[in-house]
């Protein structure tokens, strides 16, 4: 059956109607693409160069619907450049301060309104033009899209001390008469101390894990105490928001160390008992604080928040608004990393360390634990040319220490010397956050580094006239170092081992002395381990011995950590002596012995293997012969 078409005949004055609202309609719809295409410029669907603005560490982690930490960084940073013309502390630091919150305040409106119209979870910052912001991969994409966006890095939780800070417990009173640390006195502080200066006027601010602010060593020297009442207000802050089970918990009130790293650095900078413990190199100044790491584990974020606070301190529950630039410190002692190898990015930190340094704060970092081979200075903020980079030397000697990082810096491309200066870092006794008499004794370029910030402030108390001009101070500091020559990654005074040498304070003071006679260190080759197993094969319930060997007898222990792998399972078919997955060689050894003793079962199994394998870490370096096998036979 064929049905009949309907057809509507218009007269010319509806067809006229008809017309004109089409024509309406597509305006309509250039106009809505047009402003779709304007939206997606501020935050749409990134293309292919929006996409390169991630990290691939934040591509990695908000996968498959998961949520992550990072750092959008603005394109418009504040310029600075105007501070060096600005002779005093007290003005290059207002100039940063209000520079710096001037920008973030102007151009950051937009992003802001954006995120919170979508509940999207962030925090400010302003001494980097940037956000932290948690967010899925969506978030990520539609805020690199932004054309005020420059890039979205990732915000990954660092381990700093990955094998713990072995500490070594110190009796609370010194060995009489030697009340001076032997680092102390190698750096020829108690010569500065004699003259009458001994950092008088100078605050030092610690970055690190808090501190025991109580301690007999650290309360005297402590901005926050008069002697009567304390007050943190501007002293302190915590910038660790989010912990579980953290013995100092959050948003500490108070200055509080979790781990006790903090505690043992600061104390070196600055701590005397007034009893005879003159641990630190610069007992007449002042120390504050802000806890960066949460037992050891630190982010981009949390550095990023102490450097801020200490551009402009705040009081305690307060916020940068309130920021202070006046009551900033002189200094900072920095005794941790960022890796890049951990989604660390080499410039994420970059903006921080310069604007402390334009506002005449100087940064002192340390090299790292990463030696002994060259290009292992890797970590920010000890790469930076606006950091003061120092690298650690057996305590009495003019010796690298096997563990401290050497140059050239090779992760950003700029091959820049470095470390800038060396200090005594091994065997280094200090405070500790046990009680307020407890001592213990650490080793680390975490150690070397407070024996410089404290340099610092000996030679800023004792010759004012350097202070704020910090490239006038680090050079006279690395003129008057004891020159140490090498032949490791390059050579030449300075150089990427020992940078300027080691310091000596007394001869930066002290403008007509000069440094003790240059030495020439011998070169000693790096300690290398091997592990074999004997014998190399057994059966079940039968056991057999794996060796780890050193290249030579070590001067103190050292722990080698292992790995267990094959077809054979720990704890099911064997069991190893001694602490799980690492093995000590006693100073004054060359090795240690772990004891496998096989299980005797009734299950068929075949022969099995337990294989070790030597993995990296601090102190030695691998040899060929890192893995030793064993073969289990079963028994019939």
């Amino acid at each position: 059956m064929i049905k009949k078409l309907n057809l509507v005949v218009m007269t010319p004055r509806w067809r006229r109607i008809f017309f004109s609202f089409l024509l309406t309609a597509a305006a309509l719809a250039g106009l809505a693409a047009i402003r779709s295409s304007h939206a997606t410029d501020q935050a749409g669907s990134p293309n292919q160069k929006d996409s390169a603005k991630i990290a691939p560490w934040v591509v990695e982690h908000t996968a498959n619907g998961h949520r992550a930490e990072f750092i959008v960084v603005l394109a418009d940073q504040a310029d600075l450049s105007g501070a060096a013309m600005l002779r005093a502390k007290i003005d290059k630091g207002r100039f940063v301060r209000d520079a710096l919150w001037n920008k973030a305040q102007t151009t950051k409106g937009a992003i802001l309104q954006w995120l919170r119209d979508r509940g999207i979870e962030h925090r400010s910052f302003y001494i980097v033009n940037a956000l932290w912001v948690k967010g899925d991969r969506a978030a990520a994409e539609a805020l690199a899209a932004r054309s005020d966006v420059a890039r979205v890095e990732g915000n990954p939780r660092i381990q700093n001390f990955p094998q713990g800070l072995r500490a070594i417990e110190s009796p609370s009173q010194p060995n009489s008469p030697e009340t001076v640390e032997p680092g102390i006195n190698y750096t020829h502080a108690p010569q500065v101390w004699a003259l009458g200066h001994t950092g008088e006027g100078i605050v030092v601010a610690g970055a690190d894990t808090g501190f025991r602010w109580t301690h007999n060593a650290i309360k005297p020297h402590y901005r926050g105490w008069d002697g009567v009442t304390a007050d943190h207000n501007y002293n302190w802050h915590d910038s660790i928001h989010d912990s579980s089970g953290n013995p100092c918990g959050n948003d500490s009130p108070f200055p509080c160390d979790d781990t006790g790293h903090g505690t043992h650095t600061i104390g070196i900078a600055v701590g005397d008992d007034g009893a005879g413990n003159q641990i630190g190199m610069a007992p007449g100044a002042q120390c504050i604080g802000c806890r960066n790491m949460d037992a050891g584990v630190g982010t981009p974020a949390r550095y990023i928040e102490c450097m801020e606070f200490f551009l402009a301190p705040y009081p305690v529950g307060g916020d940068p608004s309130q920021g202070d630039p006046t009551k900033a410190p002189d200094l900072t002692t920095n005794s941790w990393v960022c890796p890049t190898d951990e989604g660390c990015s080499p410039n994420t930190l970059r903006s921080a360390v310069q604007g402390q340094r334009a506002a005449g704060i100087e940064m002192v970092a340390g090299a790292g634990n990463n030696g002994s081979d060259c290009s292992t200075l890797i970590y920010p903020p000890a790469i930076y040319d606006a950091s003061y980079t120092v690298g650690a030397l057996n305590t009495g000697r003019d010796l690298i220490a096997s563990f401290s990082s050497r140059g050239p810096v090779t992760v950003d491309g700029s091959n820049r010397l470095k470390p800038d200066i060396t200090a005594p870092g091994t065997n280094n006794r200090s405070s500790y956050n046990t009680s307020d008499t407890a001592y213990a004794i650490l080793s680390g370029t975490s150690m070397a580094t407070p024996h410089i910030a404290g340099s610092v402030a000996l030679l800023w108390s004792a010759r004012p006239e350097l202070r704020p001009d910090l490239d006038a101070t680090e050079g006279t500091l690395n003129n008057a170092a004891v020159h140490i020559n090498s032949s490791e990654c390059g050579s030449g005074i300075p150089n990427n081992v020992y940078g300027w040498g080691r310091v000596d304070v007394f001869a930066a003071v002290n403008t007509t002395g000069t440094p003790s006679p240059t030495p020439t260190a011998t070169p000693v080759p790096p300690l290398r381990v091997t592990v074999s197993v004997n014998p190399t094969e057994i059966s079940e319930g039968e056991a057999a011995t794996y060796t780890v060997t050193a290249s030579s007898a070590v001067a103190r222990s050292i722990t080698v950590v292992y790995a267990m792998s094959g077809t054979a399972t720990n704890g099911i078919d064997y069991t190893l002596s001694g602490t799980a997955n690492q093995v000590t060689i006693p100073a004054g050894q060359s090795s240690a012995a772990v004891t496998l003793t096989s299980q005797l079962d009734q299950v068929t199994e075949g022969t099995e293997t337990a294989i070790m394998t030597l993995q990296r870490g601090r102190g030695y370096k691998l040899s060929r012969n890192k893995e030793a096998t064993l073969s289990i036979i079963e028994s019939r």
